[in-house]
């Protein structure tokens, strides 16, 4: 057993110098780092000022477009076949003909524009004209504007968790269902990732005929479980990098630009391009509701317990890759090449997959039968029980899950390695089931 950690030295050294884990682990910290970041920058980006003609044929609308940043409104008088000529030759960004209706409310508008208009032009035009629409029609059936105003009501449900002990604690389902199928895919990933390295190094090793070379110092069973232990080191590093580098590159923007976003010119900015895309009547309030809003999403994300989700998110990417190597390693020693794989790597990845596919009915139901049997079971427990955290487990549930997966670990690396002893140094046979079970039953 002392040359085992020889081997894991030598799997994890040879995988780490390589380009391509250099490559990823400063990569992918950089693409996380960018989904959180770029929107936020597109979201407080001022934008380029647009200027807007308004030719309204019905009178209506006199007044009503508003210049808001970056968005100018002017009126045109001109005939509609005049008003398209000023696209080119003034520099408008769009045109907004309202023509005349036979009817007492106009409906309908047309925007002219070189390019496809924003999102915040067509969410601005549609709201005023809206608003002026509604007006008019609560005049002629006599309805008071302030009436309708105060019948509208906005209910707010907050939802707490209340433990044996009474105690209570505010829960934020949308973010546990976030939580827990990022947390479940991500298993799912890391594992075929790197359980497949698995694979192809064992097949390399022995097309090669360096395994010969190997085993002739060591046990097959002690390579074996070398390769699989380094691979989850590298897989471990990896992951941690890419945690402490992502957490790095957002902590050192918040640091450089944070005063810009949470500054009373960041917040009215956020506020003002959230406004734009609401009805009117509730952008008068939006400056306080947008702030509450922020508010509240800052307690949702505090609301998720971080060290235990991760402490088990480490447990169970260990735990499951572990299982599922052990499998992985055993099917690249039945095989002379990567092609006849495929035979064995479908009742390997079948648990799998269907852990990926219940991760949204864990999510609806945590707490169900299935979701409780699909949670303990080794193959499947990786993936359920970390879509399953987020929304509060029992400690027996946790426990019993944890027991198992040890245990099917360590019986699938001793099948793993029964076969693994056999088939690492057979070649140019074509391996069946069949032939897999003789290797298992061979007494040692």
């Amino acid at each position: 057993m002392k040359k085992i950690p020889i081997i894991i030295a030598r799997e994890y050294l040879t995988r780490v110098r390589k380009r391509s884990f250099l490559v990823m682990t400063f990569l992918g910290p950089i693409l996380m780092a960018a989904m959180i970041i770029i929107p936020v920058l597109i979201a407080t980006m001022e934008g380029q000022p647009k200027k807007i003609g308004v030719l309204d044929e019905t009178g209506l609308f006199a007044g009503k477009f508003t210049n808001e940043q970056n968005l100018t409104f002017v009126d045109i008088t001109t005939d509609l076949a005049a008003a398209k000529k000023l696209l080119t030759d003034s520099g408008y960004y769009a045109l907004l003909y309202i023509p005349r209706t036979s009817g007492t409310v106009p409906t309908n508008g047309y925007i002219y524009s070189m390019k496809q208009p924003s999102l915040i032009v067509t969410g601005t035009i549609r709201n005023v004209m809206k608003k002026e629409d509604e007006q008019l029609k609560l005049a002629a059936s006599g309805v008071n504007e302030d009436i309708l105003k105060s019948i509208k009501t906005t209910i707010n449900l907050t939802s707490f968790k209340i433990d044996k002990s009474g105690k209570e604690t505010k829960s934020f389902t949308e973010v546990s269902m976030i939580v827990g199928w990022a947390g479940g895919f991500l298993i799912y990933m890391f594992i075929f990732l790197y359980g497949t390295q698995v694979l192809r190094g064992v097949i390399e090793e022995k097309s090669n005929r360096i395994v010969e070379v190997i085993v002739s110092s060591v046990k097959p069973f002690q390579l074996m479980l070398g390769k699989i232990v380094g691979i989850a080191l590298v897989g471990l590093t990896q992951f941690l990098l890419w945690v402490m580098l992502t957490a790095g590159i957002v902590f050192a923007f918040s640091a450089v630009y944070g005063g810009q976003m949470t500054g009373s010119g960041g917040r009215e900015m956020l506020i003002t391009e959230q406004n734009r895309l609401l009805p009117p009547n509730e952008a008068e309030q939006g400056g306080e509701s947008a702030m509450a809003s922020l508010n509240v999403a800052w307690e949702a994300v505090n609301s998720v317990n971080y060290p235990l989700v991760l402490g088990f998110f480490l447990f169970f990417f260990l735990g499951g890759y572990l299982l599922y190597a052990a499998l992985f390693a055993s099917v690249g020693a039945a095989v002379d090449n990567e092609s006849d794989t495929q035979q064995f790597m479908l009742p390997i990845t079948i648990p799998l997959i269907l852990g990926l596919i219940m991760i949204s009915y864990v999510i609806n139901n945590p707490d169900s039968p299935a979701v409780f049997w699909l949670s303990i079971i080794p193959f499947t427990s990786p993936i359920i029980m970390m879509a399953r955290i987020p929304f509060g487990v029992p400690y027996a549930d946790m426990i019993l899950s944890v027991i198992l997966l040890i245990a099917g670990f360590l019986a699938t690396t001793w099948m793993a390695g029964k076969i693994y002893r056999t088939g690492i140094l057979m070649y140019g046979k074509k391996v069946n089931y069949k032939e897999l079970w003789k290797w298992l039953r061979y007494k040692t």
